[in-house]
């Protein structure tokens, strides 16, 4: 026969966390269980104060049968526990009671209870859907430069515009929820991401939009968790219309950001709001990230967002000239974007690199200097060119054969080409003199030697053929980006 309990509510509580610390680190007992305060203890029912309701969850998703346990051994077999969430009636993201329409001080979050293997637990009614929260005010966050309209549509990406349009024109109500883009750094998501949330707000300036990096999203959380407005924090979050969160792979080993992203989720989701993610790989490949998370990532609909190929990124580095009412050369433009083929975030600082110079210290616009201000803002590892790379360019250039180069022949048709081969491979290659006369024919050092010393001083005074060599210095330096 059970002995009646004649403990009192914190002696109940104090006996129990005896029984539970040495289960867990010491950083776990102080964030989760420390700031729980025992209230009441009646019939065996426990009830004890959290500092909001995701506390509540959070100790009902890891520790619920290691603290029904504590409780059976401290109380009885028949004990159950009841959370009430404390609000403070000055809270200025507190939201009424739906029920009653009024401010509490405290919220009995457990009312109901369940049965199983000689115990029971409270739980919180769920007879409604959960209820977001209404009266927050929501900083702006978005930067007004990302839009639609000045987002370049390419093949690498227009999938990815047409699924976030999409998601703009009905947010919470398509399919696509969650939509997370993912792909390398500098491919737009960013851009995408935010022009959703202007274009959301542009529709209805009403609607509350939050865009956050997953990284603020953490910091945000520390720090409620440190000034316990975890309750703010929940509210603010789960208010939201459309919720943006930019690189979800840095939430990856930090466990109790996750499990506050994972039910302000699922709350979301279930009141059709529309939430927006951002990675570097598709959610299966995050490493570090729980399983309920990443399976809840893939509800909705996954696409990647691939490198710009280079009609995309001439189309680019055109569409901010324009607008900058400057004037960029197209073979400077096709320059950039030949050599800065990956990352958008990169193409634009070399532009940007390039009109600062152009502006400021009145550098003409050249490749010369796209070169310059390439070498400081990327490293372009050039491809080695070859002899016979550089005979193929020069002879189609010239139209003659590229055996010809190779022949014994003086005739001046050929003479010509073939020393311009040979200075171009002097200039555009590691190769030595004698592997270079071996390239032609078998020839001796000194006839390169003679060539490279020909053309440069040919190229002074002959305009004409300056020209040509440029254009094949030009399609060179392209062939070795």
């Amino acid at each position: 026969m059970e002995q009646q309990v004649t403990i009192s509510a914190h002696q109940a509580w104090m006996a129990c966390l005896d029984i539970l610390k040495p289960q867990m680190k010491q950083t776990t007992y102080n964030t989760w269980f420390e700031p729980v305060i025992p209230k009441t203890l009646e019939n065996q029912l426990l009830t004890v104060e959290v500092p909001s309701s995701f506390y509540y969850e959070w100790l009902e998703e890891h520790y619920f049968e290691p603290i029904q346990s504590a409780l059976r051994t401290v109380i009885g077999s028949d004990a159950k526990l009841q959370y009430a969430v404390k609000v403070p009636t000055n809270d200025l993201f507190h939201i009424s009671n739906p029920n009653n329409g009024t401010h509490s001080q405290e919220n009995t979050v457990a009312s109901g209870t369940v049965a199983g293997n000689g115990s029971s637990k409270t739980i919180p009614e769920q007879n409604s859907p959960p209820q977001a929260p209404t009266a927050i005010r929501v900083p702006n966050s978005l930067n007004p430069k990302y839009t639609f309209e000045n987002f370049i549509r390419g093949d690498g990406n227009q999938f990815a515009r047409a699924a976030a349009l999409n998601v703009a024109n009905n947010p919470g109500e398509t399919a696509f929820n969650p939509l997370v883009l993912y792909g390398g750094v500098g491919l737009g998501k960013t851009h995408l991401l935010q022009a959703i949330g202007n274009a959301v707000l542009d529709k209805d300036p009403n609607s509350k939009v939050y865009y956050v990096s997953s990284e603020r999203f953490t910091i945000e959380f520390i720090d409620a968790i440190e000034q316990n407005k975890t309750i703010e924090f929940s509210n603010f979050y789960r208010s939201m219309d459309v919720l943006v969160v930019d690189d979800i792979q840095f939430f990856s080993g930090k466990e109790r950001t996750q499990d506050m992203f994972f039910h302000t989720f699922n709350t979301l989701h279930q009141l059709k709001k529309q939430i927006i993610l951002s990675s570097d790989k598709p959610p299966k490949d995050l490493h570090g990230v729980d399983e309920r998370l990443i399976s809840r990532f893939q509800w909705g609909l996954t696409v990647d967002v691939q490198p710009p190929d280079l009609e995309t990124r001439i189309a680019i580095l055109r569409k901010k000239s324009e607008a900058d009412h400057i004037q960029i050369p197209q073979d400077v433009i096709e320059y950039i974007a030949t050599n800065v083929k990956s990352n958008i975030r990169e193409l634009e600082g070399c532009y940007i690199g390039i009109v600062a110079r152009h502006t400021l210290e009145k550098c003409p616009l050249t490749i010369d200097l796209a070169e310059s201000i390439l070498k400081n803002v990327v490293t372009t590892q050039r491809k080695e060119l070859t002899v016979e790379q550089i005979q193929k360019v020069t002879a189609e250039h010239f139209q003659v054969s590229e055996n010809s180069l190779r022949a014994k022949t003086r005739k001046q048709e050929i003479v010509l080409p073939r020393q311009v081969a040979m200075y171009l491979a002097k200039n555009f290659t590691r190769a030595s003199l004698k592997t270079i006369g071996l390239h032609f024919g078998g020839r001796d050092h000194t006839t390169i030697i003679h060539a490279n010393k020909t053309i440069a001083e040919a190229i002074k005074e002959d305009a004409s053929l300056r020209q040509q060599v440029e254009n094949l210095e030009k399609q060179l330096k392209y062939m070795g980006s």
